[in-house]
């Protein structure tokens, strides 16, 4: 018959692994932690990871270090979050065109949850803005809509790489409004579309606000729509495209996700602390003034909202895909 020593030590051996998850999450992150990033440095997602990088600094006391990896359509920096130790000290914020993209695009593209990365939190969408060179006289969507029925196929509009979301969001305009645009991919980002639609080489760009507001503010670009469900207060002169095109919406977003294998009491912690971070009015105002909108999430709410817009998007992309 076992003694009540014996007991008491089984008792303790099988309780100790239960006790000891608790205590890592707790005293996580004890070292710096490391944000590997798909996106070039001064990039619109990496203005926002900054932005929230800094704050988790705070909170954390710990470095946050950003590790900026571009390339491949995101298949640089997933290769090499993925291969990273499931710790907790190495995380990976994608864009949502690493999600939601055409299959075959570029290797371990598109990212599948929960079979590729535990997904933690999403961080924020960026609703994309339809905009024009102000020299073409047009100043409306409607007026964009009728311009185009006029002229198929001889509106051009820049976008940051086919199958991204800013040539998504042409595709779904082009359908939704009987229109015929003439898509030209960039794949040096929104900065080198925006130097020939300056110089009137192209006519649109479409693309989040983070890169686009100085340029709007300035006069350089003409804002027509943004692809929010309402007016956003930052830009409530500006009208939302479902205001013509009944149920149009289309937003980026960033998600961060961990290596498979990642403990889950340090994938809810870095869930809860993010949330704390961006329900801050300070971090949502930063947020918001470069176009970003918070949207925090538990780990299981962010699977289900990536798997939503795979599903939104997949029909179109197919599509796109038969068609090239």
């Amino acid at each position: 018959m076992a003694t009540s020593w014996t007991k008491s030590l089984l008792l303790c051996v099988i309780l100790a692994p239960v006790a000891a998850h608790p205590a890592k999450a707790q005293s996580y992150p004890s070292n710096p932690v490391k944000v590997i990033s798909d996106s070039a440095p001064g990039s619109a997602p990496d203005v926002i990871l900054r932005i929230v990088s800094d704050r988790l600094n705070q909170v954390w006391g710990k470095q946050v270090v950003v590790m900026n990896q571009p390339g491949g359509g995101g298949s640089v920096a997933a290769r090499a979050a993925a291969g990273a130790p499931p710790d907790g000290y190495t995380l990976f914020m994608a864009v949502s065109s690493a999600f939601v993209t055409m299959k075959g695009a570029a290797p371990n593209i598109p990212i599948e949850v929960p079979h590729d990365f535990v997904p933690i939190s999403l961080i924020g969408e960026q609703p994309m803005f339809i905009t024009i060179a102000p020299q073409t006289g047009i100043k409306t969507l409607p007026a964009l809509i009728e311009a185009a029925k006029q002229k198929p196929g001889e509106i051009t509009y820049a976008v940051s790489g086919r199958g991204r979301q800013s040539h998504l969001t042409g595709e779904m305009l082009q359908r939704r409004a009987g229109i015929k645009l003439l898509m030209v991919p960039y794949s040096g980002g929104p900065a080198q579309a925006m130097g020939d639609l300056i110089g009137g080489r192209v006519q649109m760009l479409i693309e989040g606000g983070t890169a686009l507001i100085g340029a709007m503010q300035s006069g350089k670009l003409q804002a027509l729509a943004v692809g929010s469900e309402t007016r956003l207060a930052e830009f409530h002169d500006l009208p939302a495209a479902a205001e013509t095109i009944p149920n149009f919406r289309s937003a980026g977003w960033l998600a961060l996700v961990a290596p498979l294998g990642t403990p889950n009491e340090i994938v809810r912690k870095v869930s809860d602390d993010l949330k704390t971070i961006l329900n801050d009015p300070e971090v949502r105002g930063k947020l918001a003034a470069v176009g970003s909108y918070a949207r925090p999430m538990s780990p299981q709410d962010t699977i289900n909202f990536i798997q939503t817009e795979q599903r939104t998007w997949g029909p179109l992309l197919e599509e796109l895909a038969r068609g090239q």
